[in-house]
């Protein structure tokens, strides 16, 4: 049996280049970096050159990056650190989407729970929101608007720049979930307009465990973590050379995007060929343009994504669905963008990657075609 790798919007695999930065830190360099000797120098030095190449991918000053677990502890450092640190000068609005990844939409619940109001934009049916809805939803009680730059499902990108220019317009922050378009799509944070963007080094190439949040300098955010003055007093506990090196390595490679465009066409080939097969029995969930280069996410009409998978031989993919309680149910984000169950409930989401070939494409077609026969 042939595995076929085509889930990297969930995780990537180690880049041997950022494995070979790791490797001298698993023998040596493990000083705790906030010690004052000779054993601390060398870690000290990789994680504050790591943390340079973090902030070059993202156009910002180095000290603007804190190095966190991953992306969900960024997006909770965003939201609750802005919270209990600007409240007194903004009040307790946040303004998000529907389809937010639940590493945002769950610290909305719990702030909700602490007084927050936080309103929950729609989005249209190619998963895009609209910038006329913020401009709608904010008032002078905004303090915090946080919208993801592209969908882990559906892989759409969102308006960031216009919906940031909103914001600051009156006064209020903006945090984007960049997990999922860091390396794929630009993330400049000057060109974005965003104050706190966060980032999932597993995501990237990197291992998992190791993440940031950029915070301008003029943002004020209150620690989740409370203890001695790591990360310049903005998040407690002893920092891991290892894993920061890590991160820093696979940013440096993500700064180059040319391979994404040989990743574009391989999923616009591979959506093309399907066409070709299942002709109006498939069809595309999330924007046709503004959409991540790898991501493509497709509904087999009238099927089960689930049932599909489970099917196919040696293919790691993800389903639209979701089962609980032997119960299968709509995505919520297909849900939010007005999927029909019908379309929804057969929804498979292929992501490309680095290691993606033509071949293993055409393969993955050949057995979907042979899959679904009998229902043809």
């Amino acid at each position: 049996m042939r595995r076929i790798y085509l889930d990297y919007n969930a995780s990537t695999p180690i880049d041997p280049s950022v494995a070979a930065a790791m490797t001298p830190f698993l023998a040596n360099h493990y000083g705790n970096p906030s010690s004052g000797h000779w054993a601390a120098t060398n870690a000290r030095a990789a994680i504050e050159a790591a943390r340079g190449q973090v902030a070059a991918l993202l156009g910002c000053h180095h000290g603007e990056i804190i190095f966190m677990s991953g992306g969900s502890e960024a997006n909770n450092l965003a939201l609750k650190g802005v919270f209990f640190g600007q409240r007194d000068s903004r009040d307790d609005h946040i303004i998000t989407t529907r389809i937010e990844h639940p590493a945002i939409l769950a610290p909305c619940r719990f702030l909700e729970r602490l007084g927050a109001r936080v309103t929950y934009l729609p989005v249209d049916r190619s998963g895009r929101v609209d910038p006329d809805d913020v401009r709608r939803a904010i008032t002078p009680s905004t303090l915090l608007v946080s919208i993801m730059h592209a969908n882990n499902e559906v892989g759409t990108i969102q308006p960031i720049e216009d919906c940031a220019r909103i914001a600051r317009e009156h006064g209020a922050l903006f945090h984007t979930d960049a997990a999922q378009s860091v390396g794929k799509i630009s993330t400049d944070v000057n060109k974005l307009g965003v104050d706190l963007l966060s980032i999932a080094g597993h995501k990237v190439y990197a291992p998992k465990g190791v993440g940031a949040l950029f915070v301008r300098r003029a943002v004020r955010i209150e620690p989740l973590i409370h203890g001695a003055g790591h990360e310049s007093g903005r998040r407690a506990g002893t920092e891991s050379a290892l894993l920061a090196v890590a991160l820093g390595k696979a940013c440096e490679l993500a700064r180059d995007l040319e391979p994404m465009e040989r990743i574009r066409m391989l999923r616009d080939h591979f959506w093309r060929a399907l066409q070709e097969r299942f002709g109006d029995r498939v069809v595309l969930n999330g924007h046709p343009a503004f959409r991540l280069p790898n991501t493509l996410n497709v509904s087999f009409v009238g099927l089960i994504g689930s049932e599909i998978l489970a099917r196919l031989d040696g293919i790691a993919a993800t389903t639209g669905s979701a089962c609980h309680s032997d119960r299968i149910e709509l995505s919520p984000v297909l849900s939010a963008m007005g999927i029909a169950p019908e379309v929804g409930m057969g929804a498979i989401r292929f992501s490309l990657g680095r290691g993606t070939t033509r071949d293993e494409i055409d393969l993955v077609v050949e057995q979907l075609a042979q899959t679904l026969a009998p229902v043809e």
